[in-house]
């Protein structure tokens, strides 16, 4: 059924849930500032007395955020202890009991058994494990044994509800950054390999990613495909500052999905609509724009219109990246947004990270965090 390379039968990731405090809300925000579609619902008036979840779209990217609706639900305390924040990345997967049970035989912790999850709609399967932190991993699966197939708007229990946002031409997830505390990157990084079948994609030590006050070190895993790809991040031992990945483990109060990246087609288009949204980027000294010609060649974007947007450039060997992050979009300072374009390039832009992390500095400086 699967091969070496894949042997949980990953096709893709279905989704990113976020438990949020107030999912109306957020649900407005993502519609408005992100350019996300609503496509469909859950909640009292489609008979669930547990949650409120909205599904948003765009392209082929799907964030369901969902809140609790009583605080005996496992959500209140999530968001209690985290903010809003990332609770499931979620796999499609040809069959989600032997995803599951695969995963487990190969050291996953179970969080929930297979079972049938369905409405008037049909049937699908689902089960799911823990990653770092309180995230977990699900396995969905349309197919099942029994024949039954599902035609509804997203999944079991969910209505169809379209209310239309204003794209910005988001396409997919590129990669979602998880932060993990000291000592445990390699701990995870094993764990997508011996549980998962990834395989070490690119790895960064804190030569590669320092600065006078903090530094850190990342592994990136990658399904056998380079269809799903998760760097893991720890912290390094800076000059007494306290890193940002700390930062993050402080605020989060445990290990998490740091940021989503989210790949586009035209980086100067999308970046200037979600800033005319409202959307706050980091911002990197003038001066880094001068450098880029000497630094990364040749390139088809003005340096001026990438400057005016603070869109960064690094180079591979097999072309060019752009990217820009977002400001945290929480109270707390954790979960922030990459907008990425791949021009060719594989990397994750390990040239940008020195002048990245001085102004991420300067953020936390701010916040009275450094």
């Amino acid at each position: 059924m699967t091969d070496q390379k894949n042997p949980l039968g990953l096709k893709k990731i279905h989704h990113v849930e976020f438990y949020v405090g107030n999912a109306k809300q957020a649900e407005f925000y993502y519609r408005k500032a992100f350019g996300f579609s609503r496509v469909a619902y859950r909640g009292l008036e489609t008979g669930d007395r547990e949650v409120t979840s909205y599904v948003l779209r765009q392209n082929r990217v799907n964030f369901i955020l969902t809140t609790p609706l009583t605080p005996e639900h496992p959500a209140a305390e999530h968001i209690k202890q985290h903010g809003d924040g990332v609770r499931d990345i979620a796999f499609l997967v040809e069959d989600a009991d032997h995803a599951f049970n695969e995963a487990v035989k190969r050291g996953a912790t179970p969080v929930i058994e297979p079972r049938d999850w369905k409405d008037d709609n049909g049937n699908v399967r689902h089960a799911a494990i823990a990653t770092y932190g309180d995230t977990i991993h699900s396995f969905i699966s349309y197919n099942n044994n029994n024949g039954h197939n599902y035609s509804g708007p997203f999944l079991p229990g969910f209505t169809a509800q379209e209310v239309a946002g204003e794209e910005v031409g988001i396409q997919l997830v590129d990669h979602i950054v998880g932060n993990v505390e000291l000592g445990k990157m390699n701990y995870w990084c094993d764990f997508y390999r011996d549980v998962m079948g990834f395989e070490r994609y690119i790895t960064f030590d804190d030569k590669d990613i320092s600065t006078e006050y903090s530094a850190l070190m990342s592994i990136v895993m990658s399904d056998g495909g380079h269809n799903i790809k998760f760097p893991i991040n720890e912290p390094a031992e800076g000059k007494g500052g306290k890193s940002q990945i700390q930062e993050y483990i402080d605020f989060y109060r445990s290990a998490g999905a740091q940021h989503v990246a989210l790949l586009c087609k035209d980086i100067l288009h999308t970046v200037a609509k979600l800033q005319a949204n409202g959307i706050e980027f980091l911002r990197v000294p003038d001066t880094y724009y001068d450098e880029i010609p000497a630094r990364v060649g040749e390139i088809d974007e003005s340096i001026e219109d990438l400057k005016r947007l603070g869109i960064l450039v690094d180079r591979d060997d097999e072309g060019y990246l752009l990217q820009i992050f977002t400001k945290p979009v929480e109270d707390r300072p954790t979960v922030f947004y990459e907008i990425l374009q791949r021009k060719g390039c594989k990397g994750f832009g390990k040239g940008n990270f020195k002048a990245l992390f001085v102004s991420i500095e300067e953020e936390q400086r701010r916040r009275g965090n450094l």
